[in-house]
């Protein structure tokens, strides 16, 4: 069992979505993770959004939010400083808010990062070290 999972929109949506290619990745990935997983604020915003456009009840993630099975692991006001220098760094790539706020997470938080989105191989906690990614092997 994985204590500690930091969750990104992709497999988050994934999860949530049959219809998505990774879908059952997701579904044998969130049966290692111990509870409460730690995402953010934009990350959920997200993958409400993409849930919705595919036809998912975006309110799902609210219900899981707040039943305790995910916990908001940080302040984008507080970190807003952090985050715009994360998305200046990387902006040829681009990155996105969520991302940049789940490389602070990463920053600032123990665990591995779980993620569908290759751009995460890219990037640096502190601009040195890779992140301990939970990602499929084809991506």
């Amino acid at each position: 069992m994985q204590r500690g999972v930091l969750l990104d929109s992709g497999p988050l949506v994934a999860y949530f979505c049959p219809s998505d290619r990774f879908h059952a990745w997701a579904a044998s990935q969130f049966a290692t993770f111990v509870a409460p997983v730690t995402t953010c604020e934009p990350v959920l915003a997200e993958s409400c959004f993409l849930l919705a456009r595919a036809g998912v009840p975006p309110t799902r993630i609210l219900a899981k939010l707040a039943q305790g099975v995910f916990r908001i692991g940080l302040g984008v006001e507080r970190e807003a400083a952090a985050i715009a220098a994360l998305m200046q760094r990387y902006a040829e790539l681009p990155m996105t808010l969520a991302d940049a706020c789940m490389v602070r997470l990463a920053e600032t938080e123990p665990g591995p990062l779980c993620t569908l989105d290759r751009d995460f191989r890219v990037f640096r906690r502190h601009g040195r070290h890779p992140l301990d990614l939970i990602i499929p092997d084809d991506i």
